[in-house]
């Protein structure tokens, strides 16, 4: 456990280039503190020891404003950036090098039973106020944009984008827009109300 959180530190200061020491990273960044909190807390949950678990990960939720379930199965060097909101289910299953931001909803629909929460696979991006819902699979090196509502599985090697998300680029290539990224995306409101005004335009010139 402790070659992990050496590992979550490395990893918090190299996506971080606000990050300047491993001792500040260690005891002031709360994602790093969440993490160290979780990976106690999971060993508890592993031997049985439930209430003990909650109450470590319940701790760290008051201390932090991340919460992470001690079931939840995390693989190396997650990076929780700001964190404020973060919310990881029972049986969400992380893989290694993942970036998550602050506002980001790995949880469950309430429609599933069993395996409720999504699985994330390697070098994943999951961009400020995203919720990824249910039982569903995101593939390794794929991004999930600012503010998108997952519903359903993402292949690999993808960017997704809106609500509900949908695939806008896969393997480099532009599926129906251009590159995003977590800032430079479209404004779902903005995208609505420039059809409105073109359907009303439209209406106005039948009308004259």
């Amino acid at each position: 456990m402790f070659e992990q959180i050496k590992e979550d530190i490395r990893a918090a200061m190299e996506r971080d280039p606000a990050a300047t020491s491993a001792f500040e990273v260690f005891f002031l960044y709360p994602g790093v503190k969440a993490i160290r909190a979780y990976r106690r807390a999971h060993k508890a949950y592993l031997k049985g020891h439930k209430f003990c678990a909650r109450m470590i990960s319940q701790r760290a939720a008051r201390k932090t404003g991340i919460e992470i379930h001690p079931g939840a199965k995390i693989g190396k060097r997650l990076v929780i950036d700001h964190g404020h909101g973060v919310v990881i289910g029972e049986t969400a299953e992380i893989g290694d090098d993942v970036l998550i931001y602050q506002g980001v909803t790995l949880g469950g629909t309430g429609k599933d039973t069993g395996k409720r929460h999504p699985t994330i696979g390697n070098n994943v991006m999951i961009s400020a106020g995203a919720k990824v819902l249910g039982p569903l699979k995101v593939g390794d090196n794929s991004r999930i944009a600012a503010g998108a509502v997952v519903l359903h599985e993402v292949p690999p090697n993808c960017t997704v984008v809106g609500v509900p998300a949908r695939v806008v680029k896969q393997d480099g290539k532009k599926v129906d827009c251009k590159s995003l990224d977590q800032i430079n995306i479209p404004d779902p409101i903005a995208q609505e109300i420039s059809r409105l005004e073109k359907r009303i335009n439209a209406l106005e010139g039948e009308n004259k």
